[in-house]
């Protein structure tokens, strides 16, 4: 990508604004609760994935892993909708919202994709997801600005 550097963090924004990264984390907590660790993951993978996010998606394949999905699934999270037979009908629900969500300036979230999510979760679940969606942007956005190392840990 042009125009991107490859040197040093620029700003270790946790320890000089430790205020913001609380309500961040807990945001990230309350989302989580009640969704599918696998789902959650695979989220955030995506996002990150989305928003060429290298902590991030260094971090969420890591946490994925831990969570018990599988490589393969991890290494096909970038050509899910081609990869028919790996994901789940709820998963791919989820995973279409994520990219909706983090790319609002391709047409923001059409009817059909937050239809086809309303179908998979329930009210509160979908509430969830789209606040864990909005969070992991929120978190790819400053990891991304402030070029925090793969392995860092913030």
């Amino acid at each position: 990508m042009s125009g991107v550097s490859t040197t040093a963090p620029r700003l270790p924004l946790g320890k000089l604004a430790p205020g913001i990264f609380a309500p961040l984390m807990a945001l990230t907590a309350a989302a989580k609760q009640d969704l599918d660790p696998t789902l959650v993951e695979l989220v955030l993978l995506r996002g990150s994935q989305l928003n060429h996010c290298a902590f991030c998606i260094d971090m969420h394949a890591r946490d994925a892993r831990k969570a018990g999905e599988s490589e393969q699934r991890i290494h096909l999270l970038g050509a899910w909708e081609e990869a028919t037979g790996h994901y789940t009908e709820r998963e791919r629900a989820a995973l279409a919202l994520t990219e909706a969500v983090t790319r609002p300036a391709d047409g923001g979230v059409p009817d059909d994709v937050y239809d086809r999510a309303a179908a998979h979760f329930d009210e509160a679940a979908l509430a969830r997801l789209l606040a864990l969606i909005v969070a992991i942007n929120i978190w790819n956005r400053i990891n991304v600005a402030v070029r925090t190392p793969v392995g860092a840990r913030p």
